[in-house]
């Protein structure tokens, strides 16, 4: 299978890409560099004889691979057309999960957005009513202590 796998794989590339780099992963897989598209593609052995794992992902800067994006489990004998096929949704998928981000924006690899969550529109940077109540309660409940505090002494 790694020999049939591999010849796929120079195929598939020859599809995909004008510029790659083909090679074999430890695991047994073969992995499809494209670096001037900063995406990859991996195929795995799957459970079946006849079936293949793809993976997609990004190259990031330096050269590194970020863990996959998206994959499927296509048969082997369905063809180099088919497998192309869902190389290109998988890439696709992975294209679609990076924002771009705008020059002179932001540094890259950070994106535009800071780690907090998105406020509902309308709402702004005012208290809630909900906030006011429950600061209403905490505000009595200390005047309490301190009036009860007083009075006994």
């Amino acid at each position: 299978m790694s020999a049939q796998l591999r010849d796929t794989a120079g195929e598939l590339a020859e599809i995909l890409w004008r510029e790659h780099a083909v090679y074999r992963e430890r695991s047994g897989g073969v992995v499809i560099r494209g670096e001037h598209v900063r995406r990859w593609i991996s195929l795995a052995p799957a459970g079946g004889r006849d079936e293949v794992l793809v993976r997609a992902g990004r190259i990031l800067d330096g050269g590194t691979t970020a863990p996959a994006r998206s994959e499927a489990v296509v048969p082997l004998s369905a063809g180099t057309g088919v497998l192309a096929a869902t190389c290109r949704r998988l890439l696709a998928e992975a294209a679609a999960d990076v924002a771009p981000v705008a020059p002179g924006r932001a540094s890259p690899g950070r994106s535009n957005q800071s780690g907090k969550a998105a406020r509902p529109r309308g709402s702004g940077k005012h208290t809630s009513f909900g906030s006011w109540v429950i600061l209403a309660c905490v505000a009595g409940v200390i005047s309490l202590y301190v009036y009860s505090t007083a009075m006994h002494g």
